[in-house]
């Protein structure tokens, strides 16, 4: 009697979580289960890496990216007016930061750096680019600068993820090079 009433329990809770077809057996009433405790916002990002051989946690690498938020800065008028660019303007430099400016910039600021670019000309968004020749531009730092490139600003989006540290100084080097041979 026991191991009939045990046995109609399983039946019906097979029943309910199993599986639609008869060709896949109990899999789904298993990952059923599992995934009550697992959860789908789980997975290999936002899991903690367990060492089984050695039975305690790892925190994560000391060369690794995050996977959540981004780089921050603590005082932004602080690092506007301390921050220097760590390379010295040289031809490559300028010549790299020019073939970074053609392909990531060009779009909205224009290929005359004057903030006339397709984007702006389409006529989709209602606030211009900058225009990186005029006095205003020339007024910025360079820890200004490399901070609008690297973490966006009140109109540009943050760039860091298509502009590494070594082109965002390259463009500060392109950019200053364009400003000193184009007198406003």
């Amino acid at each position: 009697m026991v191991k009939g009433f045990v046995g109609v329990i399983v039946l019906s809770i097979l029943t309910l979580f199993g599986p639609t077809q008869s060709k896949t057996g109990c899999q789904r009433a298993v990952g059923t289960v599992t995934n009550v405790t697992y959860p789908q916002h789980r997975d290999m990002r936002n899991s903690v890496a367990l060492l089984s051989q050695r039975g305690w946690y790892r925190g994560p690498d000391s060369s690794s990216v995050p996977v959540s938020g981004h780089d921050v800065l603590g005082d932004i008028v602080k690092f506007d007016a301390s921050y220097r660019v760590p390379t010295a303007s040289s031809a490559e430099a300028v010549a790299s930061g020019e073939k970074t400016y053609a392909r990531v910039c060009t779009p909205c600021h224009g290929p005359s750096l004057d903030g006339n670019g397709p984007v702006w000309l389409s006529k989709k968004y209602m606030m211009p680019p900058a225009n990186l020749m005029a006095a205003t531009t020339r007024a910025r730092t360079d820890g200004y600068i490399y901070r609008y490139i690297r973490f966006g600003g009140a109109v540009m989006p943050p760039y860091g993820a298509q502009v590494t540290a070594e082109q965002a100084w390259n463009l500060i080097h392109y950019i200053r090079s364009m400003q000193e041979k184009t007198p406003q």
